[in-house]
């Protein structure tokens, strides 16, 4: 049995014993059950609430601070989930793993960006998030004289799930809408400084302390790949490439490079020496490359009748052959043009030249210099200035053409060709070695709140300092556990210090690594889960609090307006609007799957 389908039945044995102690009244009085959950009430706690409310000044500016944050956050939810929703009504998306309807769980183990080793940290991420959510709204009933029934915990077996305070309905019927809304804006706005305070720690001391360890940091490998037959996997740290120690990815990566002899010996970390049999595995091939035919995962022989073995006999195996005989282990043969396989984009500079934006198009020379490879255009782009032309050699459906392409410009003030530029030679990548490696030092440099000139980066506008380069780091910290669906140059998600990744990093300071892993691991989901608590909770819908703070709101327009019935309008308009962010829910994580 799989550890799911023991849970399962672990949970369902539980959820018969709870139903047969309700059914014959042996739960205690303070114990309530529904289905498998048990809510536990206690009215101990009252003196701790009143005593903490009583700098009431002070709260009451803190209420109408957080009111503020909510009324704003709750208008760009409903803003966001309504346009997200008829966007994917109008052009609905390819499922994929961001839209699968288990992703949005908070549940490690079922989310695919929630692994089951961080579980613990994601658990008390949860914890803290409900704990301060409720003291929030308990400490605001007393600062706004609203008498708290109960307050408790919620259960699912062992495992808390939620936290309530439950405020005397008298007595908050009784209290004004700003005494209302204060109390029920307190919650998310200990969210948000949970938020604060969690990743100012974690960008401060916490991943200050985190360094990144020396090798080439092996972060998965291709099946039937070199690497592979000789047993190096998933976590491996190479420190030595024949005999030279490599310091980082990029060492070892020139290392291998310069090694020309196909059998290559490696030392790693745990002091193992192996001799790897290098051979040209293809981790890749782009849609519609006139190499497609060679295939994902075959092993590629020989270029022009010349053995290959690497990336760099591959390449110098075209650099004189415009066009080239490709042959695999297998026996599969294909003739091709040799070069960087291009798709042009509509209104470009690459379109306006004659360039077309279907079949094949592959460029073998720009302004006279030999193209062999996707990154050898990208150097040649980077030489140029933007307005510059540029005679362009391409074989465009078996036929050579020249264009001349006058470059455009980007917002970063680069050359723009216009079309998108795939890795390889004419969209083929191959491996020698066959590991992809990890890109620690990326990483950490977002879990320290720096975004830099990665692809998230400049997703978020650049780099930055100050009030904005923190937020910016927070905005790339909700990111990190799945941002290899956001910036594929990294390939890896980061979840925090926990699984293969550990292995890639060391304490600076001196307290033990584990300490500061699960340290920086619970900062980072603390962060993480409040800050989704307080967009979730800020949804105008009820039961959640920002359904309550819409129906503050509603009642404080309908109250000027001249009408009879204003509590028909006020009904009128939370419902439609509660139904309107269901209805947005449900298309944003159904429609991908019913309607691509």
């Amino acid at each position: 049995m799989d550890i799911w389908t023991v849970l399962g039945v672990a949970l369902l044995a539980y959820w018969a014993g709870v139903s047969w102690a309700k059914a014959r009244n042996l739960l205690p009085s303070f114990v309530s059950a529904t289905g498998p959950v048990l809510t536990l009430h206690t009215k101990r706690g009252k003196r701790l609430l009143a005593w903490a409310a009583r700098p009431e000044r002070f709260w009451r500016a803190w209420g109408n601070f957080g009111l503020g944050v909510a009324l704003v956050v709750a208008a760009g939810t409903l803003f966001m989930l309504v346009t997200s929703a008829a966007s994917t009504l109008a052009n609905p998306p390819a499922p994929s793993a961001v839209n699968q309807p288990r992703n949005a769980l908070v549940i490690p183990g079922v989310s695919d960006f929630m692994p089951l080793s961080v579980a613990p940290e994601i658990v008390a991420g949860l914890f803290i998030g409900m704990v301060v959510h409720e003291f929030g709204h308990g400490l605001m009933c007393y600062v706004e004289d609203i008498d708290v029934d109960s307050m408790g915990a919620v259960l699912l077996a062992v495992l808390p799930i939620g936290a309530f305070v439950q405020p005397d309905e008298e007595s908050q019927r009784r209290a004004d809408r700003g005494s209302q809304a204060r109390m029920f804006a307190a919650g998310v706005t200990n969210n948000f400084l949970v938020v604060v305070v969690a990743f100012a720690l974690l960008f401060g001391p916490v991943a200050g302390a985190v360094g990144v360890a020396s090798g080439g940091l092996v972060g998965s490998v291709h099946e039937d790949s070199a690497a592979a037959a000789t047993g190096i996997g998933a976590g491996d740290r190479v420190t030595e490439v024949g005999g030279v120690a490599v310091a980082n990815n990029t060492e070892f990566q020139r290392a291998l490079a310069d090694t020309e002899s196909r059998e290559v010996e490696v030392t790693l970390a745990s002091g193992e020496q192996v001799v790897v049999d290098r051979h040209l595995l293809v981790t890749g091939v782009a849609a519609d490359s006139p190499l497609a035919d060679v295939g994902t995962g075959s092993v590629l022989a020989s270029v022009n009748g010349t053995a290959v073995y690497t990336q760099a006999g591959l390449e110098a195996a075209v650099e004189d052959r415009t066009v080239a005989t490709f042959e695999t282990a297998n026996g599969t043969s294909v003739t091709a043009p040799a070069g960087a396989f291009v798709t042009v984009v509509p209104d470009s500079p690459a379109a306006d030249a004659g360039l077309p934006g279907e079949g094949d198009v592959i460029v073998t020379r720009m302004d006279g210099e030999r193209v062999a490879t996707g990154a050898d255009m990208r150097d040649v782009l980077a030489a140029h200035e933007p307005g510059e032309a540029v005679a362009v050699e391409a074989h465009v459906d078996g036929s050579v053409e020249t264009y001349d392409v006058t470059l455009g410009e980007q917002e970063d003030g680069s050359s723009y060709f216009g079309g998108v530029i795939a890795s390889g030679v004419s969209g083929l990548t191959a491996s020698g070695f066959g590991a992809q490696l990890y890109p620690a030092e990326a990483f950490l440099s977002l879990v320290s709140g720096n975004v830099g000139d990665t692809g998230l980066g400049l997703l978020l506008g650049g780099a930055a300092s100050g009030l904005v380069g923190f937020l910016q780091g927070v905005a790339a910290a909700l990111f990190l556990p799945l941002l290899s669906l956001i910036d594929p140059t990294l390939a890896f998600n980061f979840p925090g210090f926990a699984g293969v990744n550990e292995n890639f990093y060391v304490a600076a300071g001196p307290l033990p690594d584990n300490a500061v892993f699960v340290l920086a691991n619970v900062l980072l989901w603390t962060g993480w889960i409040n800050l989704n608590l307080a967009f979730f909770n800020c949804i105008p819908a009820f039961p959640l609090d920002g359904g309550h703070l819409l129906r503050t709101v509603a009642e404080a327009v309908t109250a000027r307006l001249p009408i009879d019935d204003r509590r028909a309008v006020t009904r009128a308009v939370t419902t439609s609007i509660g139904l309107t962010m269901l209805a947005s829910l449900v298309i944003m994580f159904f429609g991908p799957q019913l309607l691509g």
